[in-house]
């Protein structure tokens, strides 16, 4: 362990902390964790996007033959049937548990958001009000790993916002006959009020919610996680609609003394780490000999977990057990990483609780764990990455929000704001902007003749 503190880089900003590496996957320092498995990622969706623009249906309809192996196809009432009669009792039981406690905790989020209006001097009434974006677009991944969840923490949450109108997509599943419906992300997806189903994955499918085509309307937001391709086509059609955000690989952060063991240790790194080929998962510990058994645990449980491809891959290269010296030195070096699930395994995590500011989501004590937080507890999963949790929080049901402001004012009020007004916009040299206050002075200030500004001499 000396050994590995004068070989291993330094977080270049926390120098004087010196952490120490006990394990550090190969691409840690090498690769940015942002950077994606296909190299030209950027053309192959700018190239996807311009073709649905500008051909609609039929584009849109190659690239889903190519990657999904079937057109594109609107799901009717008798699809969604199917798909609903498809799932078990214990399935369909399981899906409303967990959209009842996201349905409870988004309604929490939107009692919180309310409008205001006050006269903030006399005569002058300043408010703003909170709107529902119309037409919402969620994409639910699919594949492998098709993530039923996200049909509750997309369309659900939009809806408890008061979206007029989500569309949702997802992927068929893949392998055997060609064009097999996901049956439990069907039903979520309607369970959680879609208005509109589409059987589309890829960027393509990004392309058809932003831009529309034949046959669908245009929305004018767009949320939900999804691979690079996905994410990469959400960053080239923002402008043309918002978004929730860009979503990266999926990372996990566990902050820990030696109040826990290794067993939850190797768990909740692996759970995580199985997203992907490229999912962080790091360990930082102020605990020794809790870093040297984690370490063991997790070489024993990839030689058993049905996963082992993935999160062994991850792990190997993304994999990461610092030690540090104390908690304050564990908050900091917490705070440059700023994961996206910060999971505190910690006697006083409280601590935690009042001090980290750079994360996604915050997993306290070791009763709790990401994956309750992923499927079911209640809190939405689509979480910043790559750091982006120094300025951004999660989706939640403000995203499908917009604030507004308003104003109105009495006469008398004009006046008075129209004589300041007036002076600053001829600062600027703002003619225009001056005549829009001097017009009113001119009609309610008696004596006021200013005409129009020339502008003040350079």
């Amino acid at each position: 362990i000396s050994a590995c503190r004068s070989s291993c880089r330094m977080f270049a900003s926390r120098i004087s902390l010196a952490p120490r590496w006990l394990y550090r996957g190969a691409k840690t320092s090498t690769r940015s964790r942002s950077e994606s498995t296909v190299s030209n990622v950027s053309e192959i969706v700018e190239g996807i996007l311009q073709d649905v623009q500008k051909v609609g249906n039929a584009a849109l309809n190659k690239y889903c033959e190519k990657f999904d192996r079937v057109p594109h196809k609107r799901l009717t009432d008798a699809d969604i049937e199917e798909c609903m009669k498809a799932c078990s009792a214990q399935e369909i039981a399981d899906i409303q548990y967990a959209q009842a406690n996201i349905r409870r905790f988004a309604q929490l989020q939107r009692d919180s958001m309310k409008d205001v209006e006050s006269e903030t001097q006399p005569g002058v009434i300043l408010g703003h009000k909170h709107i529902p974006i119309k037409n919402v677009g969620c994409y639910v991944p699919g594949g492998k790993f098709p993530m039923i969840a996200s049909a509750h923490m997309s369309v659900l949450t939009a809806k408890v916002a008061g979206c007029d109108r989500v569309a949702a997509c997802t992927a068929p599943m893949p392998g055997g006959e060609p064009g097999r419906l996901p049956n439990t992300t069907i039903a979520a997806m309607h369970l959680a009020g879609a208005d509109e189903i589409y059987l589309m994955g890829g960027a393509q499918a990004i392309g058809a919610l932003a831009y529309g085509t034949e046959t669908i309307a245009p929305v004018d937001f767009i949320a939900g996680p999804g691979n690079a391709f996905v994410a990469e086509a959400k960053k080239q059609v923002f402008g043309k609609v918002g978004i929730d955000l860009i979503a990266g690989p999926t990372e996990t952060l566990l902050l820990c003394d030696d109040s826990v063991d290794a067993e939850f240790c190797a768990a909740d790194l692996l759970g995580q780490a199985e997203h992907g080929y490229n999912t962080p998962a790091i360990l930082v510990t102020t605990c020794e000999k809790l870093a040297q058994e984690t370490l063991v645990k997790v070489e024993e449980e990839l030689k058993i977990i049905p996963t082992a491809e993935t999160a062994g891959a991850s792990w190997k290269d993304y994999g990461e057990i610092i030690i540090v010296d104390n908690d304050q030195e564990m908050l900091e070096v917490a705070e440059e990483i700023a994961g996206e699930h910060v999971q505190v395994m910690h006697r006083d995590w409280g601590f935690f609780k009042e001090n980290l500011r750079n994360y996604g989501g915050l997993f306290l004590g070791e009763e709790t764990n990401v994956s309750y937080g992923d499927k079911v507890i209640g809190t939405n999963h689509t979480l910043p990455t790559m750091t982006a949790g120094r300025y951004t929080g999660g989706l939640w049901v403000g995203k499908f929000i917009k604030t507004h402001t308003y104003q109105h004012i009495s006469r008398e009020a004009s006046v008075e704001i129209g004589d300041y007004c007036s002076r600053l916009c001829g600062y600027e040299n703002f003619a225009g902007h001056k005549e829009q206050a001097d017009v009113r002075l001119r009609r309610w200030k008696p004596g006021y003749d200013t005409k129009y500004y020339e502008g003040r001499p350079q």
